[in-house]
Formats: structure tokens, sequence, C-alpha cells
């Protein structure tokens, strides 16, 4: 079986791959991300994959545009698959690298497929890219403003030991933001430049939250 961290250059990535979109769902480099899978085309493309080089494109489809979605998504591969009795598969998708769309493909698959491209992002396949130049200090203590005015609760200890991408990546994916930043936060050119924006975020949403706004 195929090493995740043998993903070297962009070069090592299919150029054609299947998409699972999903509005509201953030998938980063190095994160994982949980889903539960149902719909008869997708258990289809789940059986395919996971015969063949596990992996997806999970991208978002567009609020406001039915059967369209935004270009960028994040190609993972799938770490995890558990197979239920009532017809549902249970995966876990680990963050690759991120594409861009270039044509939908004419295929016979009940699910879409496409042709990508990760050149534009060779640098999420480097561990760590970024991190010395992202403020850790201030989304710390943005996050910690924003759980003590939810009354939300955190595991300190484990973000304290979490590096510095995995915590900004993650933050993203937990964040209870709309589609439309969410592609922002995924779209962002450096991970010093995501987590300027994720603050930004925050500190607007603390500026205006009159309620209770929980982390997803």
């Amino acid at each position: 079986m195929r090493n995740l961290y043998e993903y070297n250059t962009v070069s090592d990535l299919p150029l054609k791959i299947p998409v699972f979109p999903l509005s509201g769902a953030l998938l980063l480099p190095r994160t994982q991300l949980p889903l539960n899978i149902f719909e008869p085309r997708y258990l289809e493309m789940i059986d395919n994959v996971i015969s063949n080089n596990r992996l997806i494109g999970m991208i978002q489809s567009k609020p406001s545009e039915e059967n369209e979605f935004f270009l960028i998504g994040c190609m993972g591969r799938i770490t995890s698959f558990s197979e239920l009795t009532n017809n549902r598969f249970l995966i876990t998708l680990t963050g690759i690298c991120r594409f861009k769309i270039l044509q939908e493909l004419e295929v016979l698959t009940p699910y879409r497929q496409f042709k990508v491209s990760c050149d534009d992002f060779r640098d999420d396949l480097i561990k760590g890219k970024g991190e010395d130049e992202s403020d850790r200090e201030r989304l710390l203590e943005v996050l910690k403003k924003y759980l003590e005015k939810n009354n939300l609760q955190a595991d300190w200890e484990a973000i304290n030991n979490s590096s510095t991408e995995l915590l900004i990546n993650s933050l993203c994916i937990l964040s209870p933001y709309s589609p439309e930043e969410k592609q922002a936060l995924l779209e962002a050119e450096t991970l010093k430049k995501r987590n300027e924006i994720l603050i930004a975020m925050t500190e607007m949403t603390l500026s205006t939250n009159t309620g209770t706004e929980s982390i997803q």
C-alpha cells in the first residue's frame, strides 16, 4: 500500500479524479475529514477508488447554483474505511494537495469526474511550509476570546502540542463560517495568508456576534 507521504511532487498525483461535492465541508493538506457516505452514486465511487488509488477530490458545491462547483478543491486519500450493514460507508479522508478543475470528463459513471491540475499548489506537499511566517500566538489569542464569548471548551493540551500548520488548517475546517468564507480559506495562497484570513473572520464575528455561535 502506498504511504501517504510518498506524494513528493505533483507528478505523483493523478490528472483525473472523481469528486465528492459537499457545501460547507473543507479538506486541507494533512488534515482529516470523516464522511458518512450513503448516496448510491457515491457508494459506487468509493467502491471503485478503494480498489484503485484511493484518491478523490473534495470540493464545495455552490449554494446558489445547482450542480455547479467552486473550481478549487483538495485531493484526499481514503485512509480509513468501514462498511456498515445499512448500505453506508464511513470513511476518513486525509488531505494531500489542492487542485484546480480544468475540464469535466464525459463518463458513464453516475458520479462526476474531472481533469484537474495541482501545479499551482506544489507547496501543499511540503509539510509545515509557511509555519515560521504564521502568527500562531495571535491566532491562539483570538481563539481564546471566541471560546470564552461562546462558553465553549477546548483541549488546550492538544492545541499546544499541535503543529502550527495542523492548528490553522484544523480550525479552518471546524470554523462555523459560510461556504464562500470557507472557500476563501481554502484558496489562500499561503499558510500565513490563510491564518490572517481566519483571524480576520473570527475578529469580525467577535465584534458583531450577539449570540452563541458554536464550532461545528
